[in-house]
C-alpha cells in the first residue's frame, strides 16, 4: 500500500477502459489513463510528506475490517504524533516543522513493514494500519517506531519523540469506535509521560484463538498466548516447537523408538526448565497463587515423565502424546492456569488493560 504505486484508476477510467476494444486502443486513451492515475494519487496522498491522507484511509478501511473478519485475521491500528511539536514549529518555524513531518514520514515508512500502510492523519498525527497483526504485535511494531524516531537526527531540529496508541479491531465494532479505542490509548501515552507506547489489550485475536483450540496433530502458537513477559513467552513457544518435533518424528513410518525418546527427552528437560524459571519470576512478582502453580507444574512434569517411560516400555500410543500435550499443557494449563497471572506482566485495569511495551 505504499504511496509511490499508482492506484487503479477510478470509476470514469474503467468505464472509458471497458468501452473500448484493443482495435481503438490509442495513445490518447493512454494518456488520459496515466492522468486519471495522477489524479486519483494526488487525491489519495498528503502533499507534504507523500503518505496516504486520512480519506484514503476512510476509502479503504471498510474493505479491511471485511476482510479480517471473513478470514479471521486480526488487523491492528497504531495512532502517533509528536511530542510537544509546537514547541518545535515556535522555536525553529514552520519550515523546519514541515521538514520533521516530511522526514517523519521517511522513518515511519522504513519502521514499518511492507504490509503495512502509513497515513498522515493532519497536523502532526499519524497512522498505520497493520494488516494480519493482533494488539501484541501491533504493540512490539509501535515499539519500534518509537525507538527508530527517539533515535533519529532530524534536520534543524535534532532530536523528537513520539506518543503511540495501539487498538486491534474487536468483533464487529465500526471503523469510528476503533479509531477512538486508538486514540484512548493515544491520550494515554500522552498523560504518562509521552514517548511511550500504550496498547488496548483487547481483540478478535484472542476471541479465535480460544475458539480455534490446539489442532489435532500440530500445536499453533496464537499471539493470545503471549503474557507479556519476553522470557516466558520465548519459553512457551520454544516448548511448542519442541511439541511439535516430537509428533512430527512419531508419526514418521520410519522413525525407531530410540529417535522418539531423544526429541521428548529434549522437550521434558525444556519443560523442567521452564518450570524453575517461570515460578522464580511469578515468585518475584508476588503472584498470590504461586504455591498452587508449583504443585499444577510438578504434577504435568510427573505425568509426562511417565508417559515417557510409557513410550519406551510401548505402552504409550502417540494419540496419548498429542492428548496430553494439546489437551493438559496447552489447553488446560497454558491457556487456562497460566493465563491467571496475565495481569501481573500489564498494567491498567478495567476491561481496556493499558500494556505498557516500552
Amino acid at each position: 500500500m505504499a504511496p509511490s504505486q499508482p492506484p487503479v484508476p477510478g470509476q470514469v477510467g474503467q468505464a472509458i477502459a471497458e468501452s473500448c476494444t484493443e482495435s481503438d486502443a490509442c495513445p490518447t486513451f493512454a494518456r488520459l489513463n496515466a492522468r486519471l492515475a495522477n489524479l486519483e494519487m494526488q487525491v489519495s496522498t498528503d502533499y507534504l510528506t507523500g503518505l496516504w491522507n486520512r480519506a484514503h484511509f476512510n476509502q479503504v478501511v471498510d474493505s479491511e475490517l471485511d476482510r479480517s473478519l471473513r478470514y479471521k485475521q486480526p488487523v491492528s491500528l497504531i495512532l502517533f504524533d509528536i511530542d510537544h511539536f509546537k514547541r518545535a514549529n515556535d522555536q525553529f518555524g514552520h519550515q523546519a516543522g514541515d521538514a520533521v513531518l516530511r522526514e517523519l514520514a521517511l522513518v515511519a515508512n522504513a519502521a514499518t513493514r511492507s504490509s503495512d500502510a502509513v497515513f498522515r492523519w493532519g497536523g502532526e498525527e499519524f497512522a498505520v494500519l497493520a494488516t494480519s497483526t493482533g494488539y501484541r504485535g501491533a504493540g512490539r511494531l509501535a515499539e519500534a517506531l518509537r525507538g527508530q524516531v527517539a533515535c533519529h537526527v532530524f534536520p534543524d531540529v535534532g532530536t523528537v519523540t513520539v506518543s503511540l496508541g495501539v487498538a486491534e479491531h474487536s468483533a464487529s465494532e465500526s471503523a469510528e469506535a476503533w479509531f477512538r479505542r486508538a486514540d484512548g490509548m493515544l491520550y494515554a501515552a500522552k498523560r504518562e509521560g509521552r514517548n511511550c507506547v500504550r496498547v488496548d489489550a483487547n481483540g478478535n485475536s484472542d476471541t479465535w484463538a480460544a475458539a480455534q483450540g490446539p489442532a489435532a496433530l500440530c500445536l499453533s502458537w496464537q499471539e493470545a498466548y503471549e503474557c507479556g513477559e519476553p522470557s516466558i513467552d520465548r519459553e512457551h513457544l520454544e516448548l511448542f516447537n519442541l511439541a511439535n518435533a516430537l509428533i512430527d518424528v512419531s508419526v514418521m513410518s520410519n522413525s525407531d523408538s530410540g529417535k522418539v525418546l531423544s526429541v521428548f527427552d529434549k522437550l521434558l528437560d525444556h519443560i523442567a526448565c521452564h518450570f524453575v524459571n517461570e515460578e522464580a519470576l511469578l515468585e518475584l512478582r508476588g503472584y498470590a497463587h504461586a504455591d498452587a502453580h508449583r504443585r499444577a507444574h510438578a504434577n504435568l512434569l510427573r505425568r509426562a515423565r511417565a508417559l515417557r517411560d510409557g513410550l519406551e516400555a510401548g505402552s504409550a500410543s502417540l494419540g496419548g502424546i498429542v492428548e496430553f500435550l494439546a489437551g493438559e499443557v496447552v489447553a488446560r494449563h497454558l491457556f487456562k492456569a497460566d493465563r491467571d497471572f496475565f495481569p501481573l506482566f500489564r498494567a491498567g485495569a478495567g476491561n481496556a488493560e493499558t500494556v505498557p511495551v516500552a
